[in-house]
């Protein structure tokens, strides 16, 4: 995938685009897509990250994209101390897809749903399986297809390594993502909700296959807080 076909990037401050993220935040509101699945119509149109040293990058989207997210993650996928960018990426056309990107723009990204307004929600990114490579966990169309996707980040690619149907973490209109990662001394789990949202549920990829059991009742947003904190 050619990068130049999908961003622009422009300079803040000197030069090209050396050394570590140390911060991201969206920039460029806009209301240029009309999806307002977080509650309301404005989303994003530039990445904004600020370097090392105190440079600064600005990624640009075609104006046929947006972030169509809460907050860039940053996490350090490729386990050399930097983090990199994970953010969702929303097309007029073809729906979203989950970015990776660094310092010089695209890294690596999974392909769009296929659909205009078709979106996807970050569960979180961590070494599930104790591989020691990193997965990035989200749920595909949390509204309508509810279905878990695990994609592993290995040399500068995603891949696809699991998926589990009846899952869910956001609810149409919410400007909030619920659920998570958490680790109780016995490995990285996925926090999600069931489908119908009546319980929360952990799930555990080993072997390549995803595993869910439940934890508690669903009572509302604030019931993952005890479960996030290995209450549960």
């Amino acid at each position: 995938m050619l990068r130049a076909a999908i961003i622009g990037i422009a300079a803040l401050c000197c030069g090209a685009a050396q050394g570590q993220i140390v911060a991201a935040e969206f920039g460029g509101p806009t209301t240029r897509y009309a999806h307002g699945v977080l509650g309301d119509a404005i989303e994003y149109g530039t990445l904004e990250l600020r370097l090392k040293g105190g440079q600064g990058r600005r990624i640009v989207l075609p104006e046929a994209r947006v972030f169509e997210d809460l907050a860039p993650r940053l996490a350090d996928l490729d386990g050399d101390g930097a983090p990199e960018v994970i953010v969702v990426e929303s097309d007029q056309n073809l729906g979203a897809r989950l970015s990776v990107y660094g310092p010089d723009g695209l890294i690596a990204a999974t392909p769009f749903i296929g659909r205009s307004n078709r979106w996807l929600a970050p569960i979180g990114a961590a070494d599930l399986d104790g591989d020691g490579m990193v997965e990035i966990a989200y749920i595909d169309r949390p509204h309508l297809a509810k279905l878990l996707r695990v994609w592993r980040f290995q040399n500068g690619m995603l891949e696809l390594v699991a998926e589990a149907e009846g899952l869910t973490n956001h609810q149409i209109g919410q400007d909030f993502i619920s659920g998570g990662i958490r680790d109780c001394g016995q490995g990285p789990e996925l926090i999600t909700a069931n489908a119908n949202w009546s319980q929360i549920v952990a799930t555990r990829l080993e072997e390549g296959r995803l595993t869910t059991r439940p934890l508690a009742s669903y009572a509302g947003p604030r019931s993952f807080a005890p479960v996030l904190a290995c209450g549960e």
